[in-house]
């Protein structure tokens, strides 16, 4: 079995290992994990009052690595600006590269734009583009939020982040979770070699082939934004009305 070996640093192997991530690092106090659960409680309902009226959304992730003389940066901003021109809000990561070209077009455009930031070691600002957010201290409260107020999902190039929401959401597609929910995959050069993977799975038989029925791969806005509209015609937005006596606003 081939293993990918990282060099360790002198540091690395002196030192314990950090709690940083205690969650994931096995059995803590009874008291510790009662209280981990009460900060992931909050997590869930400080998104639930930040986004509670910033549907529909289209959902956009890719790389926070593109600048903005980027071609990728360029289409994201322009499929921001298709997706306020359908009337529909964006929502982002939050973050600069992808998301935040997103935000922009949406935000330049008159469109309704939301980010959910994460918090992370090396401090990702929200950026300038939103006209809300809200920052998460977990990446699983995140991607339920950028998932539950969305009635589609556009994909830009990326990397780990982006192929894990992308199978997520493959993932709740294939089993049920939700459904007549369309996933754009943005960037059919950069994505060659994962068509021909998926279809090497549809081959094996570890995938059907109308799991990818949802999916649409291209490199045209237009034809993104028209795909989206078609398969959420199904869909009935309920508009929930703010209460002022739980102190909402849109």
């Amino acid at each position: 079995m081939s293993r990918i070996n990282a060099p360790a640093h002198p540091s690395d192997r002196a030192q314990p290992r950090s709690r940083s991530g205690d969650h994931l690092e096995g059995p803590l106090s009874r008291s510790a994990e009662f209280w981990f659960a009460v900060r992931v409680f909050f997590q869930f309902l400080k998104g639930f009052r930040t986004l509670h009226f910033s549907g529909p959304c289209i959902t956009v992730f890719g790389s926070a690595r593109f600048e903005e003389n980027h071609p990728y940066y360029q289409l994201a901003r322009e499929m921001g600006r298709l997706i306020a021109g359908s009337n529909l809000t964006t929502m982002t990561g939050g973050g600069p590269g992808i998301m935040e070209a997103a935000n922009r077009g949406a935000f330049e455009n008159g469109g309704r734009s939301i980010g959910c930031n994460i918090r992370l070691p090396e401090e990702q600002a929200p950026n300038p583009y939103t006209h809300r957010w809200v920052t998460f201290r977990h990446f699983f409260v995140r991607k339920y939020m950028l998932l539950k107020y969305s009635y589609g999902f556009i994909v830009f190039p990326g990397g780990f982040g982006t192929m894990d929401e992308l199978f997520e959401t493959a993932t709740l597609i294939q089993t049920g979770v939700i459904r007549d929910f369309p996933v754009v995959i943005m960037g059919t050069a950069y994505y060659q070699p994962l068509r021909d993977f998926l279809e090497t799975m549809v081959a094996e038989k570890t995938i059907h082939a109308e799991d990818l029925s949802k999916m649409l791969v291209t490199d045209d806005p237009q034809e993104a934004i028209l795909f989206l509209d078609r398969a959420m015609k199904a869909h009935q937005w309920k508009s929930p009305r703010p209460r002022w006596w739980l102190l909402e606003s849109r």
